[in-house]
Order: C-alpha cells, then sequence, then structure tokens
C-alpha cells in the first residue's frame, strides 16, 4: 500500500494595519458625507425639495369664467353657459395609448378615426394636420357627448379644451332685452352688458393634491371651494306672453309693411314690466348675421311723438288745476288758430259741443287746444316738467334715453307750443316713458319704476330688490275721472276694436306724424295704449307700430289689433277674473 498523502495548511498572511485602517476611514467618511448630504437636503434644500414634490403632486384648475344663468318670471331659461369642447391635434404625438411599439399614427389614420364624430369631411382633417407638428385646432363647439366619444378614441396628440359658451335657448324672444355675449365673451348689449360684473360667478380657482397612484388627498382645500354659485338673474318679463307679444307684432308689421314695432306690458302697482317685445330683433347665438341696429331696444333708446295717446295725461292736468269739471264740456269748430297757424282735427271736421269723454272717443285735437289753453302756460309748462318729460326713466333696462321738451322760456313765448302739446306733438318720450305715465292714471297718480329686474337669488324672489316708493303726481280724483273716461273709448270709440266680453278695459288711441328738424316725412306712428280692468287696475298695455305702408293707418286699425291678442293672453296668465257683477249673472245662470 501506498503511503497516504498528508495536506499541509499553510497560515493565512496576516491583513496589514494600513488596510484596515484605510477602508474604515474610507467607510467613516463615506458615512459622513452620505450624514452631510442628508443633512443638506432636509436642512437646507428642505424647503425648495418640498415644494417641488408639492408641484408635481397638485394640480391647479383655473374657473372658465362661467356667467349666471338669466331667467323669466316663471323660472324659465333665458340665457346660461354651457360647457363646450375646442379639439387640438399635435400630429408629432400621434400613437393610440395602450400601443406597445410606439407606432407614430398618420394623419390619415387619425382622419379616418374622427370623419365620423366631427362634422368634417376626411380630406380637410388630412389637409389640416399634414406638415403640422402640434397645436392645430380642427373645431371648436363640441358638445359634451362627441367630447366624450373623441376621447374614447384614445388617440394621444389629440386635446380637448372645455370652455363655457353662452347660450339664448328662447333664439330671437328677447334678444333686444338681454343682449349677447361676442366670440371672446365681452357683453355687448342689453342686461349681458349693464349687468356684466353681476353676472359674473363667483368662482375660486381649485388646488387638488394627488397621491403616487393618482388618488386625490383630502388635504390643503380651502374651506368653500367646492361651493357652487347657483344664483340666477330673475326677470319680471313673462316668456309665455313674450311670445304672443312678439308675434302679433311680426304678423302686423308683416301686414302693414311697417318698419318697426313695440309692445310693453307692465304692473301698474309695482312697475313690473312682464313683456317688452320690438321687431325686427335679432338671433343673439347668430349675432353676426344682423346688423349691429337691430342690437338696441328702440322702446327705451328711441323717441317719438305720442300723439293722441297723451290726451288723457292732459285731461287729467286740467282736473288738478281746476280748469275743467268732470261734468263740463268744450266747444269743437273743426279749426282753431293759434299764433297765425291753423290747428284742425285728424278728419278735418268738427264734432261741436263735447264732453270730456266724447274728446277722447272722438280724439278732438281742437277740443283739447281748447282745454289745455285754459290753462297757465307757465303752470303748463310746470306740470309737464314734472312729469320728467325730458329725463330719462328711472328704470334697470339699459340705455335708457331721456326725452325732449321745449326750454319753458320758448314754450312761454310762442303760444304754439302749448297748443300742439295739448294733443301730444311737439314733445317727444320713449314709449317706456309713455307706459309710465298712463300707469299714473291706472294706479291713482303714483310714479312707479319701470324694471325688469327681481333680483339675484336661487329661488324668485318674494320682491324686487330695487323697488322705491313711488311719488304721488296725481290726486286719485282726477285719474279716476280719466279713466271713465278711457273706457268709453273702448266701449263708444275707436278702441272698440279691443272689446273683450266681460271685462272693462280702458284706452286710448294714436296717431302721430312723424317730423325731424320741423319738416314732415309722411310717416305715422300708430299706437294704443289700454288700462285693465277698469274696476281695480292692475297692468298698462302699450303697442306702437312705427311707419305703416299701407291706407288707412291709424291707432285703431294697426296698433289695437295687437293689443287685443296680448290683451286676451295676459287675462289667462295672470288669471284676471271678470267683473263681478258678471260673475255673479253667471252663477245665477248656471244655479
Amino acid at each position: 500500500m501506498s503511503p497516504r498523502k498528508r495536506l499541509t495548511v499553510r497560515p493565512l498572511s496576516p491583513i496589514p494595519p494600513f488596510r484596515l485602517k484605510l477602508t474604515f476611514a474610507i467607510l467613516c467618511f463615506s458615512l459622513l458625507g452620505l450624514l452631510g448630504r442628508v443633512g443638506h437636503l432636509q436642512l437646507i434644500q428642505g424647503i425648495a425639495l418640498e415644494s417641488r414634490a408639492r408641484n408635481y403632486q397638485t394640480k391647479k384648475i383655473e374657473p372658465l369664467g362661467k356667467r349666471r344663468s338669466i331667467v323669466d318670471r316663471k323660472g324659465r331659461l333665458i340665457a346660461l353657459d354651457e360647457k363646450r369642447y375646442r379639439l387640438y391635434a399635435h400630429p408629432a404625438r400621434f400613437k393610440f395609448q395602450g400601443d406597445t411599439q410606439k407606432t407614430i399614427r398618420t394623419p390619415e389614420e387619425v382622419a379616418v378615426k374622427l370623419e365620423g364624430l366631427l362634422p368634417i369631411s376626411r380630406e380637410n382633417i388630412i389637409e389640416s394636420l399634414y406638415g403640422k407638428e402640434s397645436g392645430v385646432k380642427l373645431i371648436e363647439g363640441l358638445k359634451p357627448r362627441i367630447a366624450s366619444k373623441v376621447r374614447e378614441l384614445s388617440i394621444n396628440g389629440l386635446d380637448l379644451e372645455p370652455y363655457p359658451q353662452r347660450t339664448y335657448p328662447q333664439n330671437h324672444l328677447f334678444s333686444n332685452v338681454v343682449g349677447f355675449l361676442d366670440y371672446d365673451r365681452i357683453p355687448q348689449a342689453g342686461l349681458e352688458l349693464s349687468l356684466n360684473k353681476y353676472l359674473l360667478r363667483k368662482e375660486k380657482t381649485r388646488n387638488y393634491r394627488f397621491g403616487r397612484d393618482g388618488t386625490p388627498l383630502p388635504t390643503d382645500i380651502e374651506a368653500g371651494v367646492f361651493n357652487q354659485d347657483d344664483v340666477h338673474l330673475h326677470l319680471t318679463l313673462d316668456a309665455r306672453l313674450q311670445e304672443v307679444a312678439l308675434k302679433a307684432l311680426v304678423e302686423q308689421l308683416e301686414d302693414w309693411k311697417a318698419r318697426k314695432g313695440v309692445a310693453i306690458v307692465m304692473n301698474v302697482d309695482n312697475g313690473e314690466i312682464l313683456a317688452l317685445a320690438s321687431t325686427p330683433t335679432y338671433n343673439p347665438n347668430k349675432y353676426w348675421e344682423y346688423p349691429s341696429n337691430l342690437y338696441k331696444e328702440w322702446s327705451v333708446q328711441e323717441l317719438f311723438e305720442p300723439g293722441s295717446t297723451f290726451k288723457p295725461i292732459n285731461l287729467a292736468l286740467a282736473l288738478e288745476e281746476g280748469v275743467i269739471e268732470p261734468n263740463g264740456t268744450v266747444y269743437d269748430s273743426g279749426v282753431v288758430n293759434v299764433g297765425g297757424w291753423p290747428l284742425t282735427n285728424w278728419n278735418k271736421k268738427p264734432n261741436g259741443l263735447l264732453d270730456f269723454a266724447k274728446v277722447l272717443q272722438v280724439s278732438s285735437n281742437v277740443g283739447m287746444v281748447n282745454i289745455i289753453q285754459k290753462l297757465n302756460p307757465s303752470d303748463y309748462w310746470e306740470r309737464l316738467n314734472q312729469l320728467g318729460l325730458s329725463k330719462a326713466p328711472d328704470t334697470d333696462l339699459p340705455g335708457a334715453i331721456p326725452g325732449h321738451m321745449k326750454e319753458k322760456e320758448l314754450f312761454l313765448r310762442q303760444p304754439i307750443h302749448q297748443a300742439v302739446a295739448s294733443y301730444g306733438q311737439g314733445f317727444s318720450i320713449t314709449p317706456l316713458k309713455l307706459v309710465q305715465l298712463h300707469a299714473l292714471i291706472a294706479n291713482g297718480g303714483k310714479l312707479v319704476t319701470p324694471h325688469i329686474k327681481k333680483g339675484f337669488a336661487v329661488k324668485s324672489p318674494e320682491k324686487n330688490d330695487s323697488s322705491r316708493p313711488p311719488k304721488m303726481l296725481l290726486s286719485q280724483t282726477a285719474t279716476k275721472t280719466v279713466l271713465s273716461w278711457m273706457e268709453s273709448v273702448v266701449e263708444n270709440g275707436s278702441g272698440k276694436d279691443v272689446k273683450i266680453e266681460n271685462y272693462r278695459i280702458g284706452g286710448k288711441t294714436g296717431t302721430a306724424d312723424q317730423t325731424q328738424d320741423g319738416k314732415n316725412y309722411n310717416t305715422k306712428i300708430c299706437s294704443f295704449v289700454a288700462i285693465l280692468p277698469i274696476e281695480n287696475p292692475q297692468f298698462v298695455v302699450v303697442v306702437a307700430v312705427d311707419s305703416p305702408q299701407k291706407a288707412h293707418a291709424y291707432g285703431s286699425t294697426v296698433a289695437v289689433p295687437v293689443a287685443k291678442k296680448i290683451i286676451e293672453s295676459l287675462i289667462v296668465i295672470e288669471k284676471i277674473q271678470p267683473e263681478k257683477n258678471e260673475i255673479d249673472l253667471i252663477s245665477k245662470k248656471n244655479w
């Protein structure tokens, strides 16, 4: 047997002490460096790094600049903001989300996907995208439903930008009052302009913090940031009555080939305007298709001579001054000379001896001149001035202008001015002012403030926020007498076509020649004023039609038919009860 080999184990050579020291030193210096770096980051750069982290975690959402909605007296929407989207394309970033190969898609492929969703042809989409890298606006005005479908395509490089778009669901119905916003959301007319700062919603910038997985963190959220501004602007207007008034006006203007027309309905006790319709008008959703002269509301921004519709006002002033008695009379010879000027009736015929109700029924110019000549000219001018003929009506309707009246010195020096003013000529006012003055007759002499704004609230406010105590300008005795005379105009005079069975209505027609700088332009304004119900006046209705072109155009033939349609609807909408005596008769008959 061979002898077994023995293994020899050599002892390890000892590590040199300087290596251990070097290694230990390196580890200590590394640890000190690490601690120093941590300290530097924590103590010196900590605030800056925390701010950077917060910026990565926080998303800042700016408010869209929405506006408050506008609604009528029953809460029907007149103006509101709706969310719309602009679609931008960035061709350099085109790829389908989830595409593992990161394949860049061509404009043709994207156009195929979008063609069925957008009202743009494939060719136009390709033309818009080709050769561009970023920032191509394909379309705007996308509704949320379409935007959602575009988002579902999951194409990188397509961005949807939300924005509010002002829309007017009633189209042209309230454009003369509400106005509109232009493309840049700058108000251009109406309440949108005059109440701009009040229509802006109170919105806050929102900052959201997100965790690593995108979960919102409930920290650093300001109090009230999620509160919504649900306040609306509530108007006194009624969409149903407004539609009836506008439709009746449009039909009458077409029939008589007139230039323009206006209809106003107002509550005589508080000045709330239920309808303010004028035509021609425009669609605020497509304002760019219409001439800019249609953007103003001529019932408050243009003047006209009221003509015979002012005669009841003058009779009330004569009663107040005590120059006539309720049962008195006046003689109408058919012509009266004033300062060398022969003034005649509208039909050039005399009417003989008239009581004052008959003066209104036949619309006697000569009779009115003889009545007003009994007034002291200075007192008469002061009375007219007290009515505010030369002042802008106190109203919240935008753009209201003052009327025009002769200076007192001229008025007193030339008697012709007092004479023609007796039948509503020689001065000019707005249709709104005429409504306000006839409300004086209806409510017992109070000068109420015409207005269309009830206030800003979530729900319809019970009281108007701008109501003021009215001034008393006429006595109830005088106004009640004039009301009875106006009722006779509807029963036996030029307003008989507005009669409605079982309802007592007062009225006065007017037909005034239009003049400018003393020149007659052979055009007329045909008007009619109605007050109802006479036993307890609640509403005044004014209709004026400018420049009817057909023959036999008078207030009775042009304006009265419009007023009747409005009054019929007003009775139904406001549930105006028939005369009490008629109710008793109907009840007995049914029994």
